[in-house]
């Protein structure tokens, strides 16, 4: 990726943050990315499980540091639109290591990473983000850093303190140079706005069951919706659902019933 290119990717995808809400139908390697591109994605992110799983590792920061490198590079190559790479917890346990890591996704043609707290101390998520945003400002590269916390996930706070908890760590976030906040699975409608009206970071939420549609969404107060794995983790129930049966029988009438063309398809990985 060109300076230029990734300076004008940069700028692109934190406009995106401020015209409603941007919709995120995460990739999980070169060729998903590109079909979401096709349709019409405003930018493309990716699913740190779908990629772990695309290189047959597990989700949870066991992906080797060289193959994350290299699915960003790989997605970059064949898009225009901006990409931002989910980076789990940065891929190392010290902030120096962190910084490192983002550097290296920042060199690949990442426009924003997303960095979480997981199951660890708030401090240590504050300092991995001002090490990125240090590491950045060296490269000249301004990207968006989205501090996700796993309060909802992990039943971080008492039932009923899930809000104040967010929101206590989403200023900690923010003061440690945190552009975005996720939040994943947080589902109700008044605690979406809650959080959303107490803090001046955009809000990021995930796809999940129960939650209120884009238009609701927008009208709460967030920014930004991710699919998260589903997509990926669909497309492998499809596979098991079509191999199953061939393997069995060896019917081929099935594995295309609803393919997608294969001369669409190849003309979308054609070098751009």
């Amino acid at each position: 990726m060109t300076a230029s290119r990734q300076a004008a990717a940069l700028q692109q995808f934190r406009q995106l943050h401020r015209d409603g809400l941007l919709l995120l139908a995460n990739a999980w390697d070169a060729g998903s990315a590109r079909v979401i591109e096709s349709l019409g994605a405003k930018a493309v992110a990716t699913t740190s499980a779908g990629v772990a799983w695309a290189h047959g590792y597990p989700d949870g920061d066991a992906l080797p540091l060289d193959l994350l490198v290299a699915s960003t590079a790989g997605i970059a190559r064949i898009i225009r639109v901006p990409l931002t790479v989910d980076a789990e917890g940065g891929y190392a346990a010290d902030p120096a290591g962190v910084g490192e890591a983002v550097a290296r996704l920042i060199g690949a043609g990442a426009a924003g990473i997303n960095i979480e707290d997981g199951a660890g101390s708030p401090d240590l998520l504050c300092a991995k983000i001002e090490q990125i945003k240090r590491v950045a400002a060296r490269s000249g590269a301004d990207v968006f850093v989205n501090a996700r916390t796993d309060v909802y996930l992990r039943g971080l706070a008492p039932k009923g303190g899930e809000v104040a908890e967010v929101l206590g760590r989403a200023e900690r976030y923010r003061a440690a140079g945190a552009d975005g906040l996720f939040a994943p699975g947080v589902t109700q409608a008044e605690e979406i706005k809650a959080i959303a009206a107490g803090t001046p970071l955009p809000l990021n939420v995930m796809s999940r069951p129960g939650l209120p549609g884009a238009a609701e969404l927008a009208g709460l107060g967030v920014r930004r919706l991710s699919a998260g794995s589903g997509l990926s983790q669909t497309v492998y129930a499809r596979i098991a659902a079509l191999a199953k049966p061939f393997l069995q029988d060896g019917v081929s009438g099935p594995l295309v019933a609803e393919a997608m063309p294969y001369p669409e398809l190849n003309a979308l990985m054609a070098e751009r």
